[in-house]
């Protein structure tokens, strides 16, 4: 932590927030909605410190009063972005539910080890007023509130618009967004006010992804393929960018460094990740900079298959971008020293769909010259692939858990609703770039107290470097 006589959440810099302590213990949502086993979502306390009795083990679970919500992603009620502020402490982590539409706010602040639910923003209140649904990711401002993208409107349309949460009461103040101009989907987004700029990306209709991914409803324009761009200051939605039919794009991150005017999005469908820029004129371009060629297949649902770009982050220092393909299997590493010409240094696989002695034969690949073998860690065959990824602060050690979405799960990976989702860990050399599996670390969330549960995003009480926006 930077010195100073009164410091507000998270650290002064990236770089001050790589010399932060090594994280000990990780939150991450459990799903079981979708795995035919009749309990509530809860958010799982794992004890990752190599010195503890209890490493590797889940130490806490916190259960959701209701059933079916397909928890998702998660924030903070304060980080970085509120430095300054000494009043501010993280001490609640903001959970959105996909599906049912809730919001919980889980006290972390009383007991680290054992959080507790806080406050319940019920579905009604997005309705109400905001006539929003489906909330998806959570950052906090500098202002102290909460802003949280939405995926549709009440009835399952596609809407990308938000919602601000009070960041003491956590009452529902509203959108943020202002005018009547909103983009037609909503997914991730990520704001960086040195610029003046929100930026927010596109995953499809609620109510047509909600059930399954049905290739006809690609052509029927339900998935998205825009970066859509807000005026900071005004809140109003000023340009979109098009990334090409069906390239669907996911998460979206700026280089940490607030000064930087740009940063990378990966497109789940179309297998590539785009820079986006500030152009001289002042608004905002992408090109593209990396492409994972699909493979073309038997014995799968599509005759191509894409890598599915799922999630991506870049390291602390700017230095290093990660990205998992959760169907091809991988995950990568690739210096960024060069933002437009991003060069791979490390690759793993961990799984995925075209692994040997599987259902599916791969009949022309522009990458491999042989199927990968299937991944297994301590005797155990992992299902599904590297989905959700999360870097250490120090960037040495990357965590990785296997499941996308319940739904989707269900339909790609059937193994994974019946064996459960695990975390993984690898270990990053910083130095010259490279990926190696700790073979010794294996969180097996098939063993849970009430069977096979669907473990997804990564969060350190501290924050890392997909919760935290320096301003």
């Amino acid at each position: 932590m930077a010195k100073c006589g009164a410091c507000g959440p998270g650290y002064a810099t990236p770089l001050h927030a790589m010399k932060g302590p090594r994280e000990e213990i990780l939150y991450l949502p459990c799903i079981y909605r979708n795995t035919g086993i009749e309990k509530p979502d809860y958010l799982a306390t794992v004890d990752v410190d190599p010195r503890s009795p209890h490493y590797c083990q889940v130490i806490h679970r916190l259960p959701m009063p209701n059933l079916k919500d397909e928890l998702h992603h998660s924030g903070w009620n304060a980080c970085s972005s509120c430095f300054g502020d000494a009043t501010k402490r993280r001490n609640h982590l903001i959970l959105p539910s996909l599906i049912s539409s809730r919001i919980y706010v889980v006290d972390v602040g009383t007991d680290m080890r054992a959080p507790r639910i806080h406050k319940i923003v019920e579905p009604v209140e997005l309705f109400w007023k905001g006539n929003v649904a489906n909330p998806h990711t959570s950052h906090c401002l500098g202002s102290g509130e909460i802003v949280i993208s939405c995926l549709g409107d009440p009835s399952g349309n596609g809407k990308g618009g938000f919602i601000l949460l009070d960041g003491e009461t956590f009452e529902v103040k509203g959108n943020w967004e202002k005018g009547e101009k909103v983009p037609s989907m909503g997914y991730d987004f990520w704001y960086q006010p040195r610029h003046n700029v929100l930026m927010s990306t596109e995953w499809g209709t609620p109510k047509v992804f909600a059930g399954g991914f049905d290739p006809a409803d690609l052509e029927k324009g339900h998935y998205g393929r825009h970066i859509n761009v807000w005026d900071w200051n005004s809140h109003t939605y000023i340009q979109s960018i098009d990334l090409g039919k069906n390239s669907v794009p996911l998460e979206i991150r700026f280089l940490h460094n607030p000064d930087a005017s740009e940063g990378f999005v990966g497109c789940a469908l179309s297998g590539a990740v785009h820079r986006f820029y500030k152009t001289e004129k002042g608004d905002w371009a992408a090109e593209k900079v990396i492409e994972v060629p699909s493979k073309k297949v038997k014995g799968w649902l599509l005759p191509d298959m894409p890598g599915l770009i799922t999630d991506i982050l870049i390291s602390l220092d700017d230095r290093f971008l990660y990205f998992s393909n959760w169907l091809h299997g991988d995950i990568r590493q690739y210096d960024i020293t060069n933002t437009r010409k991003p060069k791979l240094v490390g690759q793993v696989f961990l799984g995925g769909s075209i692994t040997k002695g599987g259902p599916v034969t791969v009949v022309e690949d522009q990458e491999l010259q042989c199927q990968p073998e299937p991944f297994v860690i301590k005797g155990k065959k992992v299902p599904g692939g590297p989905q959700m990824i999360q870097l250490s602060l120090d960037g040495k050690r990357l965590y990785v858990t296997s499941s996308l979405y319940s739904g989707w799960d269900k339909q790609f990976y059937p193994d994974l609703i019946k064996e459960g989702s695990v975390m993984l860990q690898i270990d990053v050399d910083t130095e010259r770039g490279g990926l190696k599996v700790n073979k010794n670390f294996l969180v097996d969330f098939g063993k849970e107290p009430d069977g096979p549960v669907l473990a997804h995003e990564i969060r350190y009480p501290g924050g890392d470097s997909t919760s935290d926006i320096w301003v």
